[in-house]
């Protein structure tokens, strides 16, 4: 029996987020990630009991820690800054990927489950998306916007942002991130009293 190494687990759920932003849930299998992560087929099912839906669901929670860490560090930055610097993580991602990387939290939500488990990792999504939106709008609040216009604008924020990566991938362009950019901040800065 393999023992429980913490890196190669991480690796495993790393690498398989990064082949679902890429090529969706559906064209993503067990034994790709276990090939693209560097790992042996069986330790893969060692980490992963219950097959490639725990291993979506636990790489949709790594992804959703990730960027909830950098809405954080970027409203460190103040509301306007941050706002730019959460699309500038987003443009970065793009171009260093030469727009093949999406988002897995969106890939896991517009990809059909294959059978009932898979429902499983649309609800971790909803959840992710769920604490997002929760952060923007408590920054909002923060800074003058009324709950419920926070709350409005924050789903904009994010559908807005996780609408637009597939559009920069589609078009081989980040000036799509460059557009909304500049509408949401037009829109906080109405939103928020002078």
């Amino acid at each position: 029996m393999a023992k429980n190494d913490p890196a190669v687990r991480r690796r495993l759920v790393g690498g398989a987020a990064l082949m679902i932003s890429q090529r969706g849930v559906s064209r993503t299998s067990i034994r790709e990630v276990a090939k693209f992560s560097g790992t042996p087929l069986g330790s893969t099912y060692h980490y992963f009991p219950n097959g490639k839906n725990q291993l979506i669901i636990e790489a949709v929670q790594m992804s959703g820690r990730f960027i909830e860490k950098q809405l954080e560090k970027a409203f460190a930055l103040g509301l306007e800054p941050g706002i730019r610097a959460f699309v500038q993580y987003w443009r970065d991602d793009a171009l260093k990927s030469d727009f093949r990387n999406g988002c897995p939290v969106l890939a896991v939500s517009v990809d059909e489950p294959a059978d009932e488990d898979g429902y499983a990792a649309l609800d971790v999504a909803a959840e992710t998306f769920a604490r997002w939106r929760a952060l923007l709008a408590d920054q909002l609040e923060k800074h003058g916007a009324p709950s419920a216009q926070a709350q409005s604008l924050a789903t904009m924020i994010v559908a807005s942002i996780e609408g637009t990566v597939p559009m920069c991938r589609a078009q081989r362009s980040a000036e799509p991130l460059d557009h909304v950019e500049e509408q949401l901040l037009a829109l906080i800065r109405m939103s928020i009293p002078a």
